[in-house]
């Protein structure tokens, strides 16, 4: 399996000078190449292909007094953003064919240098390498220092630098990795996910709700309010925002780092885990927004996914149409409906007292077929409706990770 292992790059002055430059030039090539295929599409000319584009806007633009800086960074990163817009085009043509599952893709826009995120990749070809010393040898760029956490599991074959808003410097390697089977456990459990409590599981725990962004919102708008009132285009401003970034850096880092303990804790304890496939595309944009994206569920069942399969654990998804808040747990009955300020019912049928989100936990983990038991005794599922999928809506199973490693 395929995981990707980042690490904190701390380049000096002259080596942050290099990237900032390196970061240009593969924007430009790219906006070039892009220019020209809209060219192209604009004339109803078949769209260049991208040996025909490398010649046109590396090759011969370096030639050109306005892109002989092309040269002074390494060509294959300049290769690399043209291979980004090939794929992007791709995976735009793709969604619109209908070969592509998930939500529609856009056609591929134009980078600016004012983005939040700028990245270059290394393949082979650029002879990049780990020095003896630890640190990341990059051509044209020099020998970076590292902060390596752990150990890359087999020797990777591309190199990513990112650079973020906050002004810090990444190094990410996409590395092949055998699994990590876990010793067998005897548990299972069912994952119900919400605002008050971030997760409850079938067995009666209740994990609180961090709220990461609400703690950090008295900060964030004093420095936001600080920001508004620099003059545009002056350093005082540069920093102020320097400063905005970073605090939006802290709060997305202390969110990761709870989402993968979390999500560890689960794995380790648990066999197989179910939740639920939650629209949270659709409850983003309702009136509780700004605490459902705090939450990060996306995120977080992302994380949970690819653990299980490299530790060896199941994971299940149920539909999100299943009645989990309106079925009792116990006889299987369907009581209804219920609004959300009722947080305990009691079930009509055998007369059992649910609280609400332990209920919708366990009917989770009964829908996904698996053994539900209480006291040490087997508890006979009941009766529930079949489990409905949208077309369209779900997604293949992936082991890769985006974004920041696992712990």
């Amino acid at each position: 399996m395929q995981l990707r292992y980042s690490f904190r790059l701390y380049p000096n002055g002259p080596q942050r000078a290099a990237l900032s430059r390196a970061f240009g030039c593969a924007r430009v090539v790219f906006n070039d190449a892009l220019r020209v295929r809209k060219d192209a599409h604009e004339q109803g000319a078949p769209y260049p292909k991208i040996g025909d584009l490398s010649k046109q806007v590396i090759t011969e633009a370096k030639k050109v007094p306005g892109r002989a800086w092309l040269a002074e960074v390494s060509a294959v990163l300049l290769q690399q953003s043209l291979r980004d817009l090939d794929t992007a085009y791709a995976n735009f043509f793709a969604s619109i064919n209908g070969t592509r599952k998930g939500p529609k893709i856009a056609e591929p826009r134009f980078k600016s240098r004012k983005d939040n995120r700028h990245s270059i990749r290394f393949t082979a070809n650029a002879r990049w390498k780990i020095t003896p010393g630890g640190d990341l040898s990059l051509p044209k760029i020099g020998d970076v220092r590292v902060k390596w956490s752990r150990v890359l599991p087999s020797v990777p074959s591309t190199v990513t630098v990112v650079g973020d808003a906050a002004g810090r410097y990444f190094a990410s390697f996409v590395v092949e990795a055998e699994p990590d089977f876990l010793p067998e456990a005897d548990a299972t459990v069912g994952i119900d996910l919400g605002l008050t409590h971030f997760a409850v599981l079938s067995d009666g725990r209740k994990i609180d709700s961090p709220r990461f962004l609400r703690r950090a919102e008295k900060k964030l708008k004093r420095e936001q309010r600080r920001l508004s009132r620099k003059a545009k285009g002056s350093n005082n401003r540069s920093k102020a925002r320097n400063k905005v970034a970073r605090a939006h850096a802290r709060v997305v880092d202390a969110r990761r780092d709870f989402h993968h303990q979390l999500s560890t804790k689960l794995i380790r304890e648990n066999q197989a885990v179910a939740v639920e496939d939650l629209a949270v595309k659709g409850l983003a944009r309702t009136r509780m927004a700004k605490s459902i994206h705090d939450a990060g569920w996306s995120a977080f069942l992302a994380i949970l996914e690819y653990k299980a399969a490299k530790h060896g654990r199941g994971f299940h998804k149920i539909g999100r149409f299943e009645p989990t808040s309106q079925v009792c747990s116990t006889c299987g009955i369907k009581d209804g409906p219920k609004p959300l300020h009722i947080r305990e019912w009691t079930c009509r049928g055998c007369g059992t007292v649910h609280d609400r989100d332990v209920n919708a936990a366990i009917n989770i983990k009964k829908a996904a077929g698996l053994a539900v038991t209480a006291c040490g005794a087997q508890v006979r599922p009941g009766l529930l409706p079949a489990q409905r999928v949208e077309a369209g809506t779900h997604r293949d199973g992936h082991t890769t990770v985006a974004g920041i490693p696992a712990p």
